[in-house]
């Protein structure tokens, strides 16, 4: 993995188990805009949000309680030069236990400084990820 990909990290009170069940009901933190399944391996889902982005991802690696990547397969980005600078990267969550709490780290490998999505992506994620997701996992769950 490129190390300049972009990463971020959360902890949490919850259990693994609930973080990663929290995760794979993407509507509930990413957008509705889904369509498909993300809950087994080899599945496929689709974000799309018309004119602007659409994405097709592939489950690749399905580890419960610990890892999940998601690979994406299609993509067109309207508001970019190379429209499919998402396709072939990859979106991972890692899982760990840290003391007496749950380590996420989430990686979109290939989204790295030098991508004209760079900047715009970098700042989606952080607030989908350190918003959107862990508010899904900690308002709807007890520690």
């Amino acid at each position: 993995m490129d190390d300049s990909s972009f990463t971020l990290n959360i902890e949490l009170k919850q259990s693994p188990e609930t973080v990663f069940g929290h995760i794979i009901k993407v509507p509930e933190w990413w957008t509705k805009d889904f369509e498909g399944s993300c809950a087994n391996l080899f599945d496929e889902f689709v974000i799309c949000h018309p004119g602007q982005h659409y994405s097709k991802q592939r489950v690749i690696e399905l580890i419960p309680d610990e890892k999940i990547v998601w690979q994406v397969i299609d993509s067109e980005l309207n508001w970019l030069e190379n429209k499919a600078e998402w396709t072939d990267t990859k979106m991972i969550f890692e899982i760990s236990k840290n003391s007496n709490n749950t380590l996420l780290q989430f990686t979109h490998e290939g989204l790295i400084p030098t991508k004209q999505c760079y900047e715009r992506v970098a700042l989606g994620w952080s607030t989908v990820i350190t918003q959107g997701l862990y508010n899904y996992i900690t308002l709807t769950t007890t520690a």
